[in-house]
Order: structure tokens, then sequence, then C-alpha cells
């Protein structure tokens, strides 16, 4: 039965809003045993915040304060009538106290729809950030809040001091006295080998870096455009891919055999962005300014890394930053400027770099797919394709064009249809209608979102191929490679590249093997990365243990991926750290090559060097890969149902 919550009770609940200091807060504390792949505890609520009702039909937000010692995710439940119901949550404030409101539908109902993975799942607030996961349904019958980690480093701790119910958005509050962000970005309330603590500190590191020498000769024996001078075959004067032996290789543009060895969102002075400043203006010791001669600044967005940079180089930071990290591709083994990066460091033309197609039509409310029966839907695309290819048309350092990236669809075929009929008039609808007027079935539902995307896809290929002939199409950026072989053959008949992005320990080589010979393509990885969480970030989708053993499961990925016949490319994603406080929707990983002070990280690099000089040896099978695994490294899903 529901409970009646009268006003005067309801008042004393949204009071718990306040920040509470209870005496007996410490009463509430978890310590994750680092021991355990598994670790948590769950509290009775009553005991934490008595009087609250067990059924929460009368709210839409739940207000947690509590402090952790680490940004490592952790996972956040509910017992109820309906079972044990989780999130994953991530802090940008560890280390001290801090208050974040929890929509409850992120718990009841099933994500909204986007346009791919991270829009899906991803969720920003200002004191964290959420990640959706877990089953849905009604919080009746609530009695115990769960705290839970995967593989914790180093035994952290949270505490949890107080647990309230709202109807409308609270917001999320800092509740620490100590600036949380320092003047350079960094996270403020703690400390690792090689943290800046003054402007001489850095100008001294930057200065270092300046003066390593550049090493004699071509340390990866690379050509022009980044192919392998021991190798060569027919150039055309544009990237193309061949197979020899048995093994697929890019060519480029003069014949030398190629693998794209990238790098995403290579956009120097990334990292550092603060989203939404004006309200948690308390998290920062003080905000960068703007600055000429475009500002530190993306409109109102103030950013750290913009303004280290200014620091380092003056008025001209940015051409000066560009060139610069054309300079560390080159001596880190980096051949390809992946995707999302910045179109002034793509146009220097110094290295081979692949682009985003924009304008086709991608719908975030049909979960990435396109309204291919929308009679406005081809003019625009060849509008949108034509302009957008035109001035790439003759480039040699272009290898080729994505059109999309890990779409929310795949695997959603029933439920989008089911969307679709819910949903505006439209002319997908209308054809949906007509096609399941001669039967529904969940088969059939697959069949029409399967002919969408086949239609989709003719049509941006025949446009590609009329505006530019000469770069290669690489396909959609799959959230995985373990497609349905319908899909995979839809693929065949369009794409000169299958990509999908992987975050994984390393790709599945079966997987691999399947997907190379239903679709007889060549592959890329289009996304794959690890971290940890000594900066006080996020840990990314796959976490190690420390900064040295990143370097070990880059290496080890790598190295297992290219020994693969079929793969030819991967980009690392991605150059700079994520926002220390999250980017648009809330991610704030360690993920970079470089920090927001602009300096790169050691172990991460010198492992990337390490395997640039391999690569080709591996890639044909004179040399085996690395076999060193990283040392509990593990991935961002669900956990096993264990408590201590």
């Amino acid at each position: 039965m529901k409970t009646s919550i009268s006003k005067p009770l309801l008042a004393a609940i949204l009071a718990g809003l306040m920040p509470c200091c209870a005496p007996d807060a410490g009463r509430f504390k978890v310590t994750f045993d680092s021991a355990r792949e598994v670790s948590g505890h769950k509290f009775a609520i009553a005991d934490i915040s008595p009087g609250l009702p067990a059924d929460w039909d009368g709210f839409n937000f739940v207000v947690l304060e509590f402090r952790t010692t680490t940004a490592q995710r952790f996972h956040v439940g509910f017992t109820t009538d309906s079972g044990y119901n989780e999130l994953r949550v991530m802090n940008y404030v560890p280390g001290a106290w801090n208050r974040l409101a929890i929509p409850l539908r992120f718990y009841r109902e099933l994500p909204r729809s986007a346009v791919d993975l991270a829009a899906t799942y991803n969720q920003p607030r200002y004191t964290g950030w959420i990640n959706l996961g877990g089953h849905r349904a009604p919080l009746r019958g609530v009695d115990s809040v769960g705290f839970r980690m995967r593989a914790p480093i180093g035994n952290p701790t949270l505490e949890i001091r107080d647990i309230a119910l709202a109807v409308d958005d609270p917001g999320d509050a800092y509740l620490g006295d100590v600036p949380a962000v320092d003047e350079f970005g960094q996270w403020n309330l703690g400390t690792w080998e090689g943290k800046i603590e003054s402007a001489e500190q850095l100008r001294s590191e930057w200065d270092a870096e300046d003066r390593e020498p550049v090493e004699a000769g071509n340390a990866w024996n690379y050509s022009t455009y980044g192919g392998y001078l021991q190798a060569r075959v027919r150039g055309t004067g544009f990237f193309r891919t061949e197979r020899i032996d048995g093994r697929w290789w890019f060519v480029d543009p003069e014949g030398y055999l190629f693998l794209s060895v990238g790098v995403d969102c290579v956009r120097p002075g990334g990292g550092g962005e603060v989203r939404d400043a004006d309200r948690r203006r308390n998290m920062f010791a003080a905000l960068p300014p703007a600055l000429p001669p475009d500002g530190a600044r993306r409109g109102d967005t103030p950013s750290f890394g913009a303004w280290n940079l200014y620091r380092r180089y003056g008025d001209d930071y940015r051409a000066k930053a560009n060139g610069a990290a054309v300079r560390r591709m080159e001596k880190w083994g980096l051949n390809t400027i992946a995707n999302w990066s910045s179109r002034d460091v793509t146009a220097l033309n110094r290295k081979a770099f692949t682009l985003q197609l924009q304008g086709i039509g991608l719908d975030g409310g049909l979960m990435g797919l396109t309204d291919v029966y929308d009679s406005q839907f081809a003019p625009a695309a060849e509008a949108a394709i034509r302009d957008f290819v035109t001035p790439q048309k003759d480039n040699p350092w272009l290898t080729g064009y994505f059109l999309g990236n890990e779409p929310a669809w795949i695997g959603q075929e029933e439920r989008l249809c089911g969307m679709i009929l819910d949903g505006a008039d439209r002319p997908v609808r209308a054809e949906l209608v007509k096609y399941l007027s001669a039967g529904d079935t969940p088969e059939r539902r697959r069949q029409f979102v399967y002919a969408t995307f086949d239609r989709f896809l003719q049509t941006v290929r025949r446009l590609l191929k009329r505006y530019d002939p000469n770069h290669l199409n690489l396909g959609i950026r799959f959230g995985s490679g373990q497609l349905d072989p319908a899909i995979l053959d839809i693929c065949r008949q369009h794409f000169d590249v299958f990509s999908f992005n992987c975050y994984d320990l390393k790709p599945d080589e079966g997987m691999m093997t399947r997907t190379m010979t239903l679709t007889g393509l060549p592959m890329m990885i289009g996304e794959y990365h690890f971290g940890t969480v000594d900066r006080g970030m996020a840990q990314s989708l796959w976490q190690v243990d420390s900064q040295q053993q990143r370097g070990v499961a880059y290496r080890y990925y790598t190295e297992q991926a290219y020994a693969h016949p079929g793969l030819i490319g991967t980009a690392y994603f991605q150059w700079c750290d994520q926002d220390l406080t999250g980017r648009f929707d809330g991610e704030n990983y360690n993920c970079g090559l470089v920090d927001v002070t602009d300096r790169p990280y050691p172990h991460q690099i010198e492992a990337m060097k390490a395997t640039a000089a391999r690569l080709f040896d591996i890639h044909s099978g004179a040399t085996p890969p690395v076999d060193e695994m990283p040392a509990r490294a593990r991935g961002h899903g669900a956990i096993p149902d264990v408590w201590e």
C-alpha cells in the first residue's frame, strides 16, 4: 500500500537536504577491501536518516551526503520489494563532503533515447556523474542502501551521513572548506609524484621537454605519410587497403604499407574545461581568465587547459601548441590524428587523419538511426556530404570518413520500434506501421530496423563515391564487434573498413576473426584506453592500479591487437585527460597521454614508443606480441552480486 505523506512530514524530509553534522556520522563508513574482487556494505536507511518512507513513488530525487577518499567509481543501490537496484557513481571531489542528487528515474526507467551509447548511459551532475546500469523497477519497500566497488585501489573509504528525498531537483553542492581544484586545474585534495606545486616548477618542466633532443634518424622507419619504408606496393596518391599474404594493410599514398597508430581528440589545451562554473564556484581556487586571441573559454566555459597553454606559449598559444602536438606525435611513434581532433591540427597536413561525416541525419530520438523515409533525408544528406567532403577531396593526408559512433539501437531493435510506434507521426512511423501490418513479431521489427539501416548506408555510400571517390569509407565505430551476422552482411556491402570501439583488456581474437570472415573487410579499433585514480579523476572504462600499469596495459592491448591479420588501425582515446569536473556528459576519465598542465605521462609515452617500434614485425607475423598483462585490470560493467 502506498504511504501517505503529510505536508509536515514532507517538510521534515526535505529539511534533510541541509548539511548534517551529526556526531555519529562516522558510524556509516565502508572500507573497500582491495584484497577482494568486489567489496561493499549495506546500511539500514532508518539508521542513517530516520523517518524516510519506504515507498518513494512520490519523489523524484534521492539526495546523498557522502565523502570518499578516492575517485574510483562505486555502485549505489537500494534494496526494494523488487530486489536490489544499483547505478555507478563517479565523484568529482574525493577527499571532501559533498551532496549529490540522483534522479530516481535512473532506477525506475530504461535510459531515454539518445544518438550513441555515451549519450544514453552517461548522466552529468555537478559534484559527480552517473552511469546507468542494473535493472529498472519501482522504488517501493526501500529499506537499505548499499555501496560496492570492484577491485578497489588502496583500500579506499566512503562515509555517508545523510539520505533525503525530494520532489524537485535540490541541486548538488560541494560542502568542503578547501577548494577541490587548484589554480592549474589539478585535483587539490590529494598529492602524487610529479604534481605541480608552483608556476616555477611547471615552467621548469616545460623547458626540460623543449630541450629534449630529437632522436637521430627515423626511429619508426616511417615514410612521409607514416607508412613503413621497408615494404612498398602500388601507390595511388591516396590511402587504400590491400590484403597481402593473408594479412590486411593500409597502403599510404606513396605505396608503403601502413598501420594507423592513432590517438583521438588531438586538441591541445583539453582536460580543463569547467562546465557550469557559476553553479559550483566554491570548488575552485580560482577560475582561469578569458585570453586572446580566441580566449581560454568556449562560450562561457573557462578552460584550465587553454590557460596553461597561454602560460606556456603566450598570445600565439594555439598555433604553437598545435605544432608541438605534431612534434610530440613524431617523437612518440603516432602516425594518425584520429577522430574528434582539432581541425586546426589536421589542417597542418603533417599527419594522416580521419574525419567523421556531419549532417547525415543521425537522430537521437531514433537511438542513432536515421529516418530515411523522410523525403528531405536524401537531399539534406547530399548537401551535407557535398559541402563536407569537397574541401578534402584531393587531400592525400586524409585516410577516410567515419559515418557514426556507437549507435544506441544495436541490440535494442524491438524497443526502438515500440518507441517509434508510440511516438509522433513521422515518415518512419508510417513506414513501420505499413511493414508490421503483415505481422508484428520481434523478428519483423528487427528486420525493419536492419532494412532502414541498409537504406541509410546505401545512400551515404553512393553520395561519398559521387563527391569524394578518393577516400575510404571507414564505416561506423560500433560499440562492439560482436554483431548479428545480418548487420555484418550489410556492412560488407557498403564499407571499405569495418570499425568498432573495444574497451577491454584486449580485443577478442575470435570476434575479430568472425568479423573479418563475415565481412571480408579489414578492421580498425576506434577507441580503447586505461586509467587510474591517483589524479582525482575516474579511472576510465578499463582501470589499472597505477600510471606505470597504464603503460603495461597499453602495450599488451595494442600488440595483441595488431597480431591479428585483419587489424590495420587503432586509435587510443584520448590525447588529453578529460575535464576533472566533467565534460558535457559528465565523464572525467584519467585516460590522456597529456595532463591538464600540458605534461605527458611518461610511463604511457615510453610504452607507446616501445610498441610503435615493433608493430610492423608484429603484424607481419615475424615477432610475437608482448604477453605481460597489467595487474588487476578491470572493466566497468556489471559486477557479481557479492557482499562482505
